[in-house]
């Protein structure tokens, strides 16, 4: 039933052991740092494809 939860098999030891790595390695006050950077680069991402997508739409429209 944990494995439900989590892609490729992962248990919630598994995950544990994660995140207890990923605190030991960056600290406690560096990761909502990383979480803040990796949100703007997937907000930038999906704001691209949204670009890309209206493009292809404009393209069609005027064919």
């Amino acid at each position: 039933m944990n494995t439900l939860l989590f892609i490729g098999g992962l248990g919630m030891s598994e995950v544990l052991v994660i995140v207890l790595v990923v605190l030991l390695f960056f600290g406690g006050k560096k990761i909502p740092e990383l979480m803040k950077g990796l949100g703007k680069g997937v907000r930038s991402f999906k704001d691209g494809m949204n670009d890309i997508e209206k493009d292809i739409k404009d393209t069609d429209k005027d064919k």
